[in-house]
Order: structure tokens, then sequence, then C-alpha cells
């Protein structure tokens, strides 16, 4: 079982000698006041930043280093609700090093974990039993193929050695407002709470951390994030259109040493999705023999009855891949959603206190298929309004003036019209991006507009039929508990759930009925499942422990009734190679 790390925060202001640092425990030295509010303690920063992702750390190191740069210093404090670094970090990931560059330009001489350049690109259309070599429509050459998980984790060393104190096991809960409707930090939540609500003999009260200005780089669909976007309505002063997701389906293999060729990048897009269902899927070739392998559906997929994982399972079994995997093990599984509305669905990322940076705001380039880099010149770029609304009295507008001027925009409205394009179809979306890309450089003369919601695509089952998924075998396909095993999630079983329902009926009485209960498949790690009850009616039960936090159900739940929030930290996944 992963150790919850959460301890109780510095001794009060008045006590003479601290007791002694236990491990895991932050001792908020960074923090310049502590105080008791509302019977928490409260500490006060300069800048908190929630998440300690690409965009999240890339933000704290670029904060250190105006600082150093001015002779000067901030406070600045980074909150990452997994048990570790990294630990709920999973991307493919080919990364382009263009916003590391500017950010640590000797990182080639740092021991950062980027060590196997592209090699090869190759595209591939599958049928069910062929693979059909494309031209390949992407441009790799200078990336490297990486685990993002271990790349934040040595981007955390790095922020710490300039200052930066970086609190991992810790999740923000609530944002915090001042007098003035001003948000002025968040507060972590209680934990030693039981299902029941009564406090156990661990109980903790929540820590507040006050930010003159707070950053929120939760990753996609950040909690808090999305309740600033809705609060504020940063998304109609923005770029207008709602978002729109994915989910990444991911494992890390190590295959036998004559199959291994470190640098080779493979996409594919066909089998085994329908042709009305925008996705495709990557095989990744690190080093040590490891290969990434993973499925990517757009969750505005229309068929209730189909599950991502089991498709992702059913892939593996095609003839091109299954050779690849044979005789290999599987390491580590896990899955996350990822932003695809693009240029379309950017909000204004700046609100009164604060803004949002990286993946919450959603800046993935769809073709390129990578979002880290523009992650984190997102987070450099807000740390530099931050720096001036903090030293010059300057407004964090600066961010959103420079994000328009950056080659964050100009990436995002060169290929702003490739995901809308597959609301046409397989073969439309294919042939419009072609013509875009190749011909007119993503300059086209007009802009696509999304479809519906994710939530809303959803079809009603009578106009499906249900999809008889091949069993797993054990060798390259598996059952969910085993995959589950591998990702190492865990949660306190003895706490609220934190995957809530606005209202308990609508399961029954609309989810069942209606769309034969989605919620049971379109979960990577069945944290849902009707279970016949006393009378035999079916139930909806959720295994809450299990959940990966890939935030695919608050987003694909047809009501939208199912509300995401944070666990105590440290519980969820618990990721090392991803």
């Amino acid at each position: 079982m992963h150790r919850v790390l959460r301890a109780a925060a510095a001794a009060a202001a008045g006590i003479a000698k601290a007791p002694a640092r236990r491990h895991g425990e932050p001792s908020w030295g960074a923090a310049t006041a502590r105080w008791f509010s509302a019977g928490r303690e409260a500490m006060s920063y300069d800048v908190v930043i929630v998440g300690a992702g690409p965009a999240g750390l890339a933000a704290a190191i670029r904060l250190k280093q105006l600082c150093r740069a001015a002779d000067t210093d901030l406070s600045v404090c980074v909150l990452e609700k997994g048990a570790e670094v990294g630990a709920h970090v999973l991307s493919g990931n080919v990364f382009e090093p263009r916003a590391l560059d500017e950010l640590i330009p000797n990182w080639r001489q740092e021991d950062a974990p980027i060590r196997v350049p592209v090699s090869s690109d190759t595209f591939w259309m599958l049928t069910k039993n062929k693979a059909w070599t494309l031209p390949s429509p992407f441009d790799n050459k200078g990336n490297y193929v990486i685990s993002l998980s271990q790349l934040v984790r040595w981007m955390s060393l790095k922020a710490e050695e300039l200052g930066v104190e970086v609190y991992p096991g810790f999740a923000a809960s609530e944002i915090l407002y001042d007098e003035n409707q001003m948000v002025n930090g968040v507060a972590t939540n209680d934990v030693g709470i039981a299902k029941d609500g009564t406090k156990r003999e661990t109980f903790q009260p929540g820590v507040e951390l006050r930010g003159r200005i707070t950053l929120l780089a939760e990753g996609c669909r950040g909690s808090l994030s999305e309740k600033i976007i809705t609060n504020h309505k940063l998304r109609e002063t923005g770029q207008g259109q709602h978002q729109t997701y994915a989910l990444g389906i991911k494992e890390v293999w190590e295959i036998e040493e004559g199959k291994h060729r470190p640098g080779s990048v493979v996409h594919t897009v066909g089998w085994p999705l329908d042709m009305k269902t925008y996705g495709g899927s990557f095989l990744y070739h690190l080093d040590d023999r490891q290969l990434a392998i993973g499925l990517v559906v757009a969750l505005n997929y229309r068929n209730p009855f189909l599950s991502p994982y089991d498709e992702f399972q059913k892939f593996k079994q095609h003839p091109a891949i299954r050779t690849l995997l044979e005789g290999g093990t599987v390491l580590q599984y896990g899955a996350r959603t990822l932003n695809e509305g693009g240029f379309q669905s950017i909000p204004n990322p700046v609100f009164p206190g604060g803004a949002i940076i990286g993946c919450s705001a959603g800046f993935l380039n769809v073709p390129k298929i990578k979002g880290s880099h523009t992650a984190m010149k997102s987070g450099m770029l807000a740390a530099e309004a931050t720096f001036k609304t903090l030293g010059e009295g300057t407004s964090m507008d600066l961010y959103w003036e420079n994000l328009k001027k950056s080659w964050i925009w100009e990436e995002l409205y060169r290929s702003r019209n490739y995901r809308p394009a597959f609301e046409y179809g397989f073969i439309p979306g294919m042939a419009l991006s072609a013509v875009e890309h190749y011909i007119f450089n993503g300059k086209l003369p007009f802009t696509l507009k999304h479809g519906k919601p994710d939530h809303e695509a959803t079809d009603m089952a009578n106009l499906h039929s249900p999809i008889q998924y091949p069993k797993p075998d054990g060798q390259v396909s598996f059952d969910v508990p085993s995959s589950l095993y591998r990702s190492n999630t865990n949660h306190e079983h003895n706490q609220p759930p934190h995957l809530r329902l606005k209202d308990p009926t609508i399961p029954e009485s609309v989810n069942l009925p209606q769309y034969a209960g989605p919620e049971s498949r379109y979960c990577p790690a069945r944290v849902y499942e009707y279970v016949s009850n006393e009378n035999c009616d079916p139930k909806l039960h959720i295994n809450a422990q299990n959940c990966l936090h890939c935030k695919a159900c608050d987003i694909k739940d047809p009501k939208q009734n199912i509300e995401w929030t944070v666990p105590e930290g440290g519980g969820g996944p618990g990721y090392t190679v991803m």
C-alpha cells in the first residue's frame, strides 16, 4: 500500500522549539508568515503553484531564475497531490525540447532523463490484419522518446536547488478568496475523515497556503481550474468554444532485445476504432528494452457500448503489434485524459489573483500529439508576468497578452482545424487535415467549430448493438484487476468518496435504461459497476479506491452527474516510468 504522505503542519507561532521534521513532512521553510484561520494553520507565500507537472515546475524554476537575475527573492511553493512528484504524470511521450532549451539551456549537461533521440518515424493505417504504411505527417527530427514522470522528477530537483519548496502528498481542494473576491491561495483537504464524516484517530486539519499570486497547473480537467473557469466565465472571454477531450491508455513493456529499436516511433490510425470514432495508437521505443504503447480515444464517441480499455486490449492482438509484444513483460499501466480542443477552446487564463497554466488551460497541439513543450512555455510566460506583477505592480493580464504573441499561439492557430475536421468522419477528416497540412500549411481562411460537448455526443443505447470484446489471454491482453495492480494505485478506503453523484438517482433512472450504463465501460479502472441489491435491482457501485485520476467520468457522463474531487493527498496511481 502506498504511504499517504500527509503530515502535520509546523508548530503554531510562539512555540519555542518545533519538533524534529519527520521524513516526508514539509518544514514550510519558505513561508513568510504563519497563523491559524478557522482552525487550520495558514502559511503565506509570494506564489503558490498547484501541480508539480511540466507547467507548474517550469513556472517555479523560471520565477527563481528571474529572482536571481534581479538579485531579489520570492517565496514559491508547489503542491502536488501525488505521493511523489511524477506519481500522477502520464504521457506518451515524444518530447520536443524547445521550451526546455529556453528554460534550462544546458539541460544536456545536467543529466536530464532525455537520452533517446527519435531514430525513425512511421505512420500506419491499420485494418484488422494488415498495417499499411502511409507518409508520416509528423516531424520528430530533434525530438526524444522519454518518460514524462521521470522528467518532472528531475525538474523538481532543479526547482528545489533554486529554493522552490515542493510538497508532494498534499491535495489542494479549495480556492481561497480575500474580502475583495480575489483569489489568494488554496487549502488542502482535511485527512483522517471516515466515510461517515467522523474524525478518525489520524485526523489532521487541512492547511491554508496563501499566495499573492496563485498559479493552477493541475493538468487536464483540473478540479480547481474548472471551477475557476466556470465561475469567472474564462472560456467565454477566451476563444469561446467548449473543450474537447480524449482518453489515453498506456502500458510500458520490457520487450525482447531483438525487437527493441531505441528511438523508433510508430503512430497508427484505423482499426480497432470504427470510422466515426476519432483516435489512434502509438508505439515508442525507449532505452533499456522498454516500449511505451498506448491507445487514444476521443471522448466524443457515440456508441455507449464502446469500452476504451477493451479497445486497447483488442488493439494489442493485431498481428503487427502482438508479434512485438510476445515474450515481453508489462511493467506499468495507466490512463489519463488529454485536451483536444486546441486553439478554439483556449480560455482566458487570467483570473483575479492568479492564472491557469499548462493542460489545465489546454495547450495540446493535436496533430503533433504533443503538449509538454507548450505546457512548459505557458508556465514560463505566467512566471514572467507574475514576477512583473509582484515587482512592478503590473497586471497578470500580461500573461494573456504574451501568450497571444508566443509560439504557442502560432502553433495552435496553424493546427486549429485538424481535430474538428474529424467531426465529419474518418475519411473526410483525413482528407481535410491533409489539405490544410500539406497545401495551406495551417492557413486556411476559415476556422472549424467543434461538435457537441463530449458528454452530449453519446447516443442512446437503442441505436447501437452491444460490442462483444474478446477475453484477455493473459499474455498481451489483460483484465482490469491485473492492469490496476501494475498502476500501483491505492487510496485510503475509509475516507469520504471523492467521486460524487450530484443526483444519486440518475444512474438507475437515466444512465442504465437510456445509455446501458456507460460509466461501467468508459472508466479504464472499472470504478463504476452495476450490482444487484437485495431486491435484485441494479444499483451503481463506486469502487473509488480503483481510481486512476484520469477524469474520464467527470467528462463523459451523459448528464454530467459525476463530480471528480481530490481524495486524501498521496492517494491514486504511483507511476514511475509513465
